[in-house]
């Protein structure tokens, strides 16, 4: 099985008639990802690639079923975009919208604190189910099905290592990136747990990067609870404190948030830390063991 997404997943996009969401909706339906409906407020009645845009998500959801949505909406938009397709009921959110304001996010997660939705993002390429479903911008064919976690702040990063993992033979059960913003909906841990509980995934990739301690409260979590092997790589090691490297919740501030910090922990926990980016691949296979790969 999956985490979160599989082949029967119904996708709403939100902003599908825009220049992001109309190259990205083509890319999903190549993939095979059931796109169900679309939402551009105004356009209510076209069609996009013979997809019925609507004015609202609650109509997508009431008239086609959808379940889940990816956001293409710019950013003084996005934030009612997600709780809109929150009140709806979509079950799954994915946000790839970049820049989205702080205090906007803020309101959003408190929004969300008390309706059964989980939010991919934002600042995220989104999640893949391999073989099964797509909902993100990332690029299909790297990925292989199989049985390797990968959890990421990212998306960059992502795509290199699922292709060394598919080059050793090591396929994936779902990719997920969880965005590289100070404020993002869905942790580490929030996946690691879905990961524990799938049968399918026999071990996760957790890739993470300078800026706060979502990696040092992950390897507490690994430590406790988590009885499945993980390997770690941590970006930004060289990074100077006070600068900003790529995504807005990359930067050391405060004491906190350094590379070493993080590796450190992962270690304490027992985690096995990929220093060398280019060979991760290579070392998931060693330890992740012959037995999860594929010829």
């Amino acid at each position: 099985m999956s985490i979160l997404l599989n082949s029967e997943s119904r996708v709403v996009i939100q902003g599908i008639t825009g220049r992001e969401g109309a190259f990205h909706t083509r890319q999903m339906i190549a993939y095979g990802t059931k796109i169900v409906a679309g939402v551009t407020p105004g356009k209510g009645g076209q069609e996009f690639e013979g997809i019925t845009v609507f004015n609202t998500v609650r109509a997508c959801v009431q008239e086609k079923g959808a379940d889940v949505s990816c956001i293409f909406v710019p950013p003084p938009f996005a934030s009612d975009a997600i709780m809109e397709a929150a009140s709806a009921g979509i079950r799954l959110i994915i946000c790839i919208t970049e820049g989205i304001p702080v205090l906007d996010m803020v309101k959003v997660m408190a929004f969300l604190k008390d309706l059964d939705a989980v939010l991919i993002g934002p600042n995220c390429p989104g999640i893949i189910s391999p073989g099964k479903a797509k909902v993100g911008i990332m690029p299909g064919p790297i990925h292989r099905e199989g049985n390797i976690g990968v959890i990421s702040r990212s998306g960059t990063l992502t795509y290199e290592v699922v292709d060394q993992l598919t080059r050793v033979g090591l396929g994936q059960s779902t990719c997920i990136g969880i965005g590289g913003d100070p404020i993002v909906g869905s942790s580490f841990i929030d996946h690691l747990k879905r990961f524990r509980d799938d049968k399918q995934t026999k071990g996760v990739i957790l890739i993470g990067e300078i800026g706060g301690t979502a990696e040092e409260e992950a390897a507490e979590y690994i430590k406790a609870e988590f009885n499945k092997p993980v390997i770690a790589f941590i970006a930004g090691q060289t990074a100077p404190p006070g600068r900003r490297m790529g995504h807005a919740g990359a930067i050391i501030s405060g004491g906190q948030g350094k590379a070493q910090d993080k590796i450190e922990a992962l270690k304490r926990a027992g985690i096995t830390v990929q220093m060398n980016l280019g060979t991760l691949g290579r070392t998931a296979l060693e330890v992740m063991g012959q037995d999860t790969a594929r010829p």
